[in-house]
């Protein structure tokens, strides 16, 4: 959290870099910068005398290049990036995170360069700086692009070293801390920000230590009198909560003594009593605030209704001690059944363990039991940060197990476009609780809470999901919308004949299911729309005799006059009505249809058809800038049938008194006017002119398309006159627009855009057909 401060003061005299930072140089800076110092030696007793030389140094650079800077609660500004540091030692941060810890507001507060950073402490640590400076760095227009942005940064920065995810979130961390002195609505802001991305990230990479404390403060801020009454009722409770933890502690150390273990009670940090030989630990928990909100406020809740806002916790060096220890808590105490949960054998996907069970104390009073090894209780407090995997270089670690998901994410993001399409796939991935199910195989697979079996099928495999005709969970036929329980056996029912149904996306909720189905649907009504348009245009053609030539080479000639890349896309255009079958047998029959082939004057047409005198020049500048048989300033004018557009090929109709019509050489309505009334007409010099054209959209129906695509068109400054949409019975919309372009160009390239858009399926220009054409159709 910066501070904004004039550019001559941030631009500061560079820092001494040649001192010897093993002595004692506190003595030549303030008593507090030397009281820092000291307290930092003691939060690295772990540290190496390399890593504690380079932290020094990286603390004194930091120091110089901010000591004209204070922050908004008036202290100096160095006091943030030290709590930073001290924040990452907490979990045992090596010389170089500590080094970036310190310096992380440097690039982007001073004129301190990339270049002069990697000289003074290496290529790593400027690396470090540099991916936290730029994960907040940039600005974006909308506030879900900026989000999306903002994951991907991150995922990019943590694929390529993690540490510059947990550099930030201390810095989060520390911003929180202190936002006290922030405008209240400014405070709203960061820790709602905080609660959506950072928390989620922090349980995400399982640093349970950050996480709670991160979401206990965004409560404070968000919902003041919420935080002030827990707080309230746990200190009312206190005193009977530490009566009833300790008769529970007696209770449970008598249970072991008789089985011949050691232990310890609490006084020692869990590291300290593993080393002194002390196999079983049991510590007291209190849950944190903002889960009981969760429980309680969030759901209506009343405090007595939850049994684990404190309980036990049971550290042993071995899973089969975890296993044992939990059999003497239930020979002590009676279990509640239904809340027994064994995230050993099933870890969570941050790679938590531990066993948790819910028993009946002897007041009658429910007791949560925790139970796990002592390097459980280092990945629960310390997640990812716990293995430091760059020191390790151990490959197939648990570190690696972890990164998995983000891999998958990063994937993913090569392939979606779209921002909010990739904030599904990131909120899917980040922040939903997960249902652990079985294939009838055995096969283990991890999905969202709230998943079908359809989500489901589609996890095991695309054609899985396409096939699905039903479903089983432990041997029970379900329907398919119905949610997944956790520990479930669920068997896909299957048939070869079978289809998506769209109405699947009404309860599927993983991306994959939907993006599935929507491809699905998109290419199987192309199918249906290729065979429709063969059909149309084999009777068509059929009337006329020239059913071989829909078999012939030229066939694909056709389809490049109208712009296709294949006979199939031209077929499928015909199917979905862009273009009718009228208009490729005029194509056909009259090919000629161009000026070149029509030599005959305009004069001399006009005088053909027009009585003498009725030919009358233009004052309109539109219609100067069309040419009639060469000619500029004839009187034209555009029917309401297919309104063209410059660039587009057109045709002009000679009429009774009004002057000529000038149609698009596609208009349908041409195969009803007499030949002879056709004259060359071609788009001259226009100005900048825009014209209306009339847009069919089909779409699936889902809530704020209309709002996307019109956000669609004014990025890419098109002006809307109109919009209507109609839903249909069968979960698909048609959405009617009138929109201004300037040319054909400009044309094909919106409408090639809004076809790229997930949901829709299909994007057509209206051209209307005369009440002639209408009823011969009908006939």
């Amino acid at each position: 959290m910066q501070d904004d401060q004039p550019d001559e003061v941030l631009k500061q005299k560079r820092p001494r870099l040649d001192l010897d930072w093993n002595e004692n140089l506190e003595a030549d800076y303030p008593p507090y910068v030397a009281s820092l110092m000291r307290h930092l030696r003691t939060k690295l007793s772990y540290a190496s005398p390399e890593d504690v030389t380079l932290a020094r140094k990286a603390f004194f650079v930091a120091y110089e290049l901010h000591k004209h800077q204070t922050r908004k609660s008036g202290e100096p500004y160095i006091i943030h990036p030290y709590e930073v540091a001290l924040i990452l030692t907490e979990l045992n941060a090596g010389g170089e995170t500590l080094a970036a810890g310190f310096l992380h507001d440097i690039l982007e507060d001073t004129d301190f360069t990339n270049e002069e950073m990697t000289e003074a402490f290496g290529e790593t640590v400027c690396h470090l700086v540099d991916g936290v400076t730029k994960l907040s760095k940039f600005s974006f227009s909308s506030t879900e692009e900026r989000q999306a942005e903002n994951f991907r940064r991150m995922f990019v920065a943590m694929a390529k070293d993690i540490r510059v995810v947990i550099i930030k979130l201390a810095d989060r961390l520390h911003n929180m801390r202190t936002l006290d002195h922030m405008k209240e609505e400014k405070q709203k802001k960061i820790a709602q920000e905080t609660l959506d991305i950072f928390a989620p990230l922090a349980h995400r990479l399982g640093i349970g230590r950050l996480k709670w404390e991160l979401e206990d403060l965004c409560l404070r801020y968000l919902h003041p009198s919420e935080y002030l009454k827990i707080s309230q009722q746990l200190s009312q409770k206190r005193a009977l909560r530490e009566e009833t933890l300790g008769e529970a502690v007696d209770v449970l150390k008598k249970g072991l003594i008789e089985l011949g273990h050691n232990f310890y009670v609490g006084e020692e940090n869990p590291e300290s009593a593993r080393q002194k030989g002390k196999q079983i630990q049991i510590l007291s928990r209190v849950k944190n605030f903002y889960s009981i909100y969760n429980k309680v406020f969030a759901k209506n809740k009343e405090f007595t209704d939850i049994y684990d806002y404190y309980g036990l916790r049971v550290l042993a060096p071995t899973e089969t001690d975890c296993y044992t220890v939990l059999g003497i808590v239930h020979a002590i105490w009676k279990p509640i059944p239904g809340r027994f949960k064994d995230y050993i054998a099933m870890p969570k996907q941050n790679m938590y363990q531990s066993l948790h069970t819910t028993v009946m104390g002897k007041s009658g009073q429910p007791l949560e039991v925790q139970i796990r090894t002592y390097e459980m209780e280092q990945i629960s407090e310390f997640g990812i940060a716990a293995h430091w995997k760059y020191k390790q270089g151990n490959k197939g670690s648990k570190t690696d197990l972890q990164l998995t998901w983000l891999r998958q994410l990063l994937d993913w993001q090569n392939d979606l476009k779209d921002a909010e399409e990739f904030m599904d796939n990131v909120k899917e991935n980040l922040f939903e609780d997960d249902v652990y199910v079985f294939t009838p195989q055995g096969d283990l697979h991890v999905l969202p809470r709230g998943a079908t079996a359809v989500d489901f099928a589609y996890k095991i495999h695309t054609q899985v999901g396409n096939r699905c005709i039903g479903a089983k969970m432990n041997g029970r036929i379900i329907s398919l919308p119905t949610p997944l329980e956790n520990g479930a056996q669920v068997e896909i029912l299957t048939s070869k004949n079978a289809q998506p149904n769209l109405g699947w996306l009404n309860f599927v909720i993983t991306n994959q299911a939907k993006n599935q189905i929507r491809k699905h649907y998109k290419k199987e009504q192309r199918e249906d729309n290729i065979k429709r348009g063969r059909e149309l245009l084999e009777s068509e053609f059929g009337k006329e005799g020239l059913e071989n030539f829909l078999k012939s080479k030229s066939m694909d000639e056709l389809a490049q006059r109208f712009n296709r890349n294949s006979v199939d896309d031209l077929l499928a255009t015909v199917g979905y009505g862009e273009i009718t079958p009228r208009q490729l047998l005029n194509r056909v029959r009259t090919g000629p249809l161009n000026p070149d082939k029509l030599p005959r004057s305009a004069e001399k047409v006009l005088g053909e058809t027009v009585p003498q005198g009725r030919l009358r020049r233009a004052d309109k500048q539109r219609e100067k800038g069309l040419l009639i048989a060469g000619e500029p300033g004839v009187m034209a004018f555009f029917p309401k049938c297919c309104t063209p557009v410059p660039g587009e090929p057109i045709i002009g109709v000679v009429t009774r008194g009004k002057g000529v019509a000038v149609h698009s050489k596609e208009c349908p309505n041409l195969g009803q006017v007499n030949e002879k009334r056709f004259i060359p007409a071609s788009w001259g010099i226009m100005n900048n002119e825009t014209y209306p054209v009339e847009l069919e959209i089909f779409t699936i129906d889902r809530r704020g398309l209309l709002k996307e695509v019109i956000t669609r068109l004014s990025d890419n400054k098109i002006n809307i006159l109109a919009a209507n949409i109609n839903t249909n019975q069968d979960k698909t919309a048609k959405l009617d627009l009138v929109v201004e372009v300037s040319n054909i160009e400009e044309l094909r390239k919106i409408m090639q855009k809004l076809r790229q858009m997930s949901d829709v399926l299909s994007v057509n220009r209206v051209i209307k057909m005369s009440r002639s054409m209408k009823k011969a159709t009908k006939k």
